[in-house]
């Protein structure tokens, strides 16, 4: 099974992950975070990847630290699941709609983190959540996930829906790359031999 465990122990978080990239999405992810556990489960759920998440940071702070260690431990727990990728899809892409946003994903699982985020959304806050955070989770996911990620917004005006169209449209994304490629699946999907 592609699974994965990764506990994260700094001074300002306390982070557990557990994914099964073979999973049916189920999720039971608490960060202390309202809005972010609603986006962890929107990615878990149409990833298809199963996903725990318990997380206490420094809350009295901000929410950043625990947002962006989040996304590390997340990104971490991706690596290892996949072990060498033997058999991976690799790429996978997205072009996901809500209400009024419109949310474009591609991705590779190059283990070359690269992202491009052209994505504004048009108020600092969603509630309580900074919605700059947002972005800071991606970069974190992206970093330690060896993910060459490209996250553009096409439409939208709610800062809510776009924002979820991101996470939704990731996820999809995703899911297609992490896939077990049924006509090769015993290969690297790289010329290189390697990701």
């Amino acid at each position: 099974m592609r699974t994965a465990t990764i506990t994260r122990s700094t001074a300002e978080t306390e982070i557990t992950v557990i994914i099964n990239l073979d999973g049916t999405g189920i999720y039971d992810n608490q960060t202390g975070v309202g809005f972010f556990d609603h986006m962890l489960d929107q990615l878990a759920r149409h990833s298809l990847i199963d996903m725990t998440v318990r997380a206490k940071g420094d809350l009295h702070i901000d929410d950043h630290h625990t947002v962006e260690d989040t996304g590390i431990a997340l990104g971490q727990a991706l690596t290892q699941a996949l072990g060498d990728k033997r058999g991976i899809l690799r790429y996978g892409s997205c072009l996901l709609p809500m209400d009024d946003a419109q949310v474009r994903c591609a991705l590779d699982l190059s283990a070359r983190p690269y992202l491009i985020w052209n994505v504004d959304l048009p108020t600092q806050k969603i509630g309580n959540f900074d919605t700059e955070l947002v972005r800071e989770f991606f970069t974190a996911f992206a970093t330690h996930g060896g993910i060459t990620l490209h996250v553009d917004k096409l439409h939208g005006f709610n800062s809510h829906h776009i924002a979820e169209a991101a996470f939704k449209s990731v996820a999809r994304a995703l899911r297609d790359a992490v896939e077990v490629d049924p006509r090769k699946s015993g290969d690297i999907p790289s010329t290189k031999g390697a990701l």
